[in-house]
This record gives structure tokens, sequence and C-alpha cells, in this order.
């Protein structure tokens, strides 16, 4: 293509991205949108909804093994990984054809190759330099390793290549224990793998409430899901028919664990080395580039959102980042998103969700007299005996104010989380929920509940 000159140009078309450019498109802006690999970026193709796919997947499984305790007869033969695979590529490939449709419709240009930031305002993209009043870095993030540690792809994989298995390994090593090492032990430990997470901090999602947490650790013990916490990793040595992993505790005290693959899942780094930035005065830390809470860098006229901004690497932040930069280029002085208020889900067996703050960051800045907690046991609500999930909802509010923390585990509360958001970011007081009508049976009501607890007025549970 011809040197081009856009109302807006961005650079990487994942969640961040593409986010933003539609909106721009949407809002009369002319837009260039620079991507190297496929539309849609991590999240599409290797994160989110590739492996939720395979969490649905091993939810059919648990499904089948434990039907007879719903008085349903049923076997579960194996796991075809071939036609699991089958299955995840389709549900990609579907939602990737919608989207570069929708990119193409809002008359987004699509520039094919890898571009580096190379002025103020300009792009280079091969033998191609294109520039844009207004420049959005959003290069999205990689699977990260430790130093030392090789990643072969074989034996040693990141959550790319797990992905991509073709079949089950019969043992895993999973190193860390966050949210990708918690979803890929659960995935395999429903399709019948032996699991090991080796987690460095105390706990497993560990930036998660400290009862999640608990919650969390006491349903993959039931599950039988082994994790050592507090438990560093040391090296990993090639045996005849695996991995031997030598992990080391607080203490000094040396083990090693056998198994089949490890699973490196150590979180996610950001893509910006080698693309110009800080040759052009963005600042940088760590890899990460600095924005202010209206993700302006410290080059004029350059934004950067999605997992290149420290914080939260979430699609869903990056969405929000992408509308928020379109809106605030179109001059409609949005408002900065608000990184507290963005919701977070691990979709193990069961799930973890929350918003908000954990109790124990709330009472540092609250003080722990200027909060108050309550936890509704799912065990008092129907809908969730059907399922046969146990977990809680747990509310932080500050005394006689709002709530400012709402944390779930169970099956299916991903889907909760949604009203817990809008509690939180509308500052709702327990008083205020209260009254809402949940309809009956849902695993809603455990959110209504809760709220009824802590408002002094408890129906379906204990006061």
């Amino acid at each position: 293509m011809a040197d081009a000159d856009y109302d807006v140009l961005i650079l990487g078309a994942g969640s961040g991205g593409y986010a933003c450019a539609l909106r721009a498109a949407q809002l009369g802006l002319t837009v260039g949108l620079v991507e190297k690999a496929k539309v849609g970026g991590t999240c599409l193709h290797v994160g989110c909804i590739p492996t939720k796919a395979l969490l649905h997947a091993a939810e059919v499984a648990d499904s089948a093994r434990e039907s007879e305790q719903f008085g349903v007869r049923a076997t579960l033969d194996g796991i075809d990984m071939t036609g699991v695979n089958s299955y995840k590529d389709g549900v990609v490939s579907r939602l990737f054809k919608g989207l570069t449709g929708l990119v193409k419709s809002r008359g987004i240009t699509v520039v094919e190759g890898e571009g580096r930031l190379t002025g103020p305002k300009q792009v280079t993209v091969g033998d191609t330099t294109i520039t844009g009043r207004h420049v959005v870095l959003a290069s999205g993030s990689h699977a990260r390793s430790l130093p030392g540690l090789e990643v072969d792809g074989e034996r040693v994989l990141t959550s790319d290549h797990a992905l991509r298995l073709d079949r089950v390994p019969r043992s895993v090593v999973v190193l860390g224990g966050g949210v990708i090492g918690c979803e890929f032990a659960s995935v395999w430990r429903s399709f019948g793998a032996e699991v090991t997470i080796v987690e460095a901090l105390p706990r497993l999602v560990a930036a998660e409430d400290e009862a999640s947490s608990k919650a969390l650790e006491r349903a993959f013990r039931k599950r039988g899901i082994a994790f050592r916490t507090g438990t560093r990793f040391s090296s990993v040595e090639h045996t005849d028919d695996g991995v031997r992993v030598t992990v080391e505790t607080e203490a000094g005290e040396q083990s090693t664990i056998e198994a089949e693959l490890m699973l490196v899942a150590v979180g996610r780094g950001p893509v910006t080395e080698g693309l110009g930035y800080d040759e052009q005065g963005v600042a940088m830390e760590r890899g990460f580039v600095l924005t202010d809470e209206r993700c302006r860098t410290s080059a004029e006229g350059v934004y950067a959102v999605g997992d290149i901004v420290p914080g939260l690497q979430l699609a869903h932040r990056g969405f929000q980042q992408g509308i928020f930069v379109a809106e605030d280029i179109a001059g409609l002085d949005p408002r900065p998103v608000d990184e507290t208020a963005i919701p977070r889900v691990t979709y193990s067996s069961p799930e973890v969700a929350s918003v908000g703050l954990d109790e124990r960051t709330a009472a540092e800045r609250f003080g722990a007299d200027g909060i108050e907690t309550v936890t509704y046991d799912l065990g008092g609500n129907g809908k969730s005996q059907i399922l046969k999930t146990q977990g809680f909802v747990k509310l932080v509010r500050r005394t006689d104010g709002p709530v400012v923390g709402i944390h779930l585990v169970g099956e299916r509360v991903g889907e909760l989380v949604g009203e817990a958001q809008l509690i939180y970011g509308w500052e709702g007081y327990p008083e205020d929920v209260a009254p809402l009508v949940h309809a009956h049976p849902t695993q809603n009501e455990a959110l209504g509940e809760a709220h009824l607890a802590l408002a002094g007025k408890p129906l379906h549970a204990h006061s």
C-alpha cells in the first residue's frame, strides 16, 4: 500500500487495539490498524477464547463422569483431543470471521506486517511509512518464562503450546498458581491428568481475597489437584519419559517432582522490545509503557492501552481503554477507566470472581474498624444446590457506607460479576441492593441474600 495518514493510527489489533479502532471509526475518524499476525490478538487466538473453550469441554467431561449423582447413567469413554481442538478452533474461527467482517464494514484499513514506531507520530511497516494525528500503542503481551528456564515447546510449555497439545498428558507440573496456571490445572485434571501446581507466593490466586484463595485450595484438594505454595522453582531436566522439576521451599528444602510435561505459567510480559517506543521518547519501565490516567504516554499525541500498560492484563480492560482513547481523541471527554472497578474472573472449577477491594486492602485503606464484611454461603442458595456447587459471596463495605469489594467462589459465579460491578461502580449501599428482586431460583439470589445480610435483615441466612 502507499504511504498514508490517519486520524488514529493503532499499532496492534488485539483487544485494546481493535476496540479503539472500531469506536474511532464509529465516531467518524479515519483509522489505520497495524497487525503482524491476526486481528483479535492474544485473547481471541491464544488466550481467553480458546482456554475457555477447553474449560467448557472439561466441564462436559466432569458432567459425564459424575452424572450418576443426578440420576443420569452416562459414561466417560475418554478425551478425544482432536475433537476438543476442532471444537475450540471452530469457536475461534467463527469469532475471527465475525471480527474481520466488522472491522472491514467500519472502513478501517488493516495494514499487515510488523510495525515499528519510527517518528513522533509515525509507524513503519516494511518499506511503508504511515502517519497519524494520534498514535495508539497496543502491541500486547507474550507468555513469560523465568531467567535460565528454557521453554522447548515439547516438554516445557507455555500456554501457547498447551493450547495446541494433541493429547492429554498423564501428568503435568504447572509452574505458577495464578489465573492461567489454575485454569490449565483445572482443565487437565478434568481430562484425567495428574497435576501439581508450584507457586512461589503463599497461596493460589494470590491477587484475590484470602478467603477466595482458601476456598479454591480446598476445592482443588478435593479434586485431587496437588499444589505447593511458598515454593520456588529451581531447575528442570529432561528424563526418559518427561521432566524432573526441582523446587525449593522458603526454608531452603529441595525436592523433585517428575511429570510428563511442565507448563510455565508465570505471567505475561509486554511486547515492546525493538518497537522503537523508547527511542521516540515514550517513558518505559521494565518493558511496560507508562501512561497517565487518560492513557497518554510521555510522547505528545501517543497513547497506550492494554497489556503493555502496567496493571491488570485482561482483555476487557483493553477493550475499555481502547474505547476510552477513541472517545478522548474525538473530544468526548470520557471518564477514565477505574482500575479497581474492573471485574476479575478465574474460570477454573470452581470459578473465582471479584471486583473492588479485598478485605486486607480495604482495612489498610479505611482502617480495620472502618469496614464491615459478610459472607453468604452458597449452601443456602437453591440453584447452587441444584448445580451441586460450593462457595460463597463475600461483601466488604465501608462502615455505614458503600460496598467496596465483592468476592465470589463457585461454579458459574463469573456470570454474577456483572451485577457485582454495577453495585461497586454505583457505590451502592447494602440497603440500596437489598430491595432489588432477584429471580428464584438463580445464583444471582446469592448476591441479593448477601446484601440483605449486610443490611441487617438476612433471609436465607443465619443472623
